[in-house]
């Protein structure tokens, strides 16, 4: 069975999510096989293994820790150089994407980015992508080289499947070029207890039918008490009522989440690329005709400052 190289993505407290994915999807390809390019602690192994990695190849030292994604591309070239892989996975984002677009010039191979599914079709690897702001599906092989594909987080079910993995400590050879761009100092995010935007299950979302920046309050109500993630429209954080870095949609982040809630949300298209490929959409507009009810699974027409309210107390009682 060949080899899938799946690139580990590791926060502080484990491996993030989303490379459970990865490992996941890459069992449909071959053999899943994550490398880790920084500290591969016993319980980081452990986690990789419960998702189905029969290899960790342990990539040390500071390329990680004290520079930007150009070293990461070259440790993932070198572990490939060695480990020959079918396909290469890498979770799609603003890194995820420059690692890969710069390995697959490095291995001289194709790639496809924002899949949100992988197959192997008689030996040759196939990447579905949700394109044109989400209108159309294609379908896309890779006919040169080990595939490399970004996967967006959330497109596929992280499914565990247990394996005991061998740790390989792999030397690379970084270049000076790599360490072009230092990273001087760090300032972590203050916390708001709730999952990142675009690896949460649940994500509710407010537009300019907020009305005000207190009218956020509402959707942060409902996402505290769901468990998700609050994002917000460009209209939204370009009015300054919410902070840009939740900005849903084609200039904003991607997001597919288990549940979308989309509240006061008219649906232009901008915003529909970055979020129509939740797997459920619940819409609340006052406007019947507003486009978001287009592609919702569940609407209501009403208005969000009683819906939502609502909806929270309706919750609180049915757990008593």
């Amino acid at each position: 069975m060949s080899t899938v190289l799946v690139l580990a993505e590791l926060t502080p407290s484990g491996v993030r999510p989303a490379t459970f994915e990865l490992l996941t999807a890459a069992r449909a390809l071959g053999d899943p096989a994550a490398v880790v390019v920084g500290e591969a602690g016993d319980d980081v192994v452990a986690q990789l293994g419960n998702y189905g990695a029969t290899t960790v190849y342990a990539v040390g030292g500071a390329a990680a820790e004290d520079y930007l994604s150009v070293p990461k591309a070259e440790a993932l070239v070198q572990v490939a150089q060695q480990a020959n892989p079918s396909a290469i996975l890498i979770t799609s984002g603003s890194e995820g994407k420059d690692i890969a677009a710069r390995v697959a010039v490095r291995l001289d191979s194709g790639i496809v980015t924002d899949a949100v599914s992988v197959a192997d079709e008689g030996g040759t690897i196939v990447a579905a992508q949700a394109i044109v702001a989400g209108t159309y599906h294609a379908t896309s092989e890779v006919t040169r080289g080990p595939a490399v594909i970004t996967m967006r987080p959330n497109a596929t079910n992280a499914e565990q499947a247990a394996a005991t993995p061998s740790v390989e400590n792999v030397d690379v050879a970084i270049s000076d070029a790599a360490k072009g761009a230092s990273i001087t100092a760090r300032n972590p995010k203050v916390s708001t207890g709730r999952p990142e935007l675009t690896d949460a299950a649940v994500v509710v979302a407010g537009g300019r039918g907020v009305g005000s920046p207190e009218g956020m309050g509402v959707i942060e109500q409902l996402a505290d008490t769901l468990g998700g993630a609050v994002g917000a429209t460009r209209a939204v954080t370009d009015l300054g009522w919410a902070a840009h870095d939740i900005q849903v949609g084609q200039t904003g982040k991607t997001v597919a989440p288990s549940l979308y809630v989309a509240a006061g949300v008219s649906g232009a298209i901008q915003h529909r690329a970055g979020m129509q490929s939740s797997k459920t959409i619940v819409a609340v507009n006052k406007d019947a005709n507003a486009p978001i009810f287009a592609i919702s699974d569940f609407g209501v027409v009403g208005d969000l400052h009683q819906v939502l309210p609502a909806l929270v107390d309706a919750i609180a009682a049915k757990r008593g």
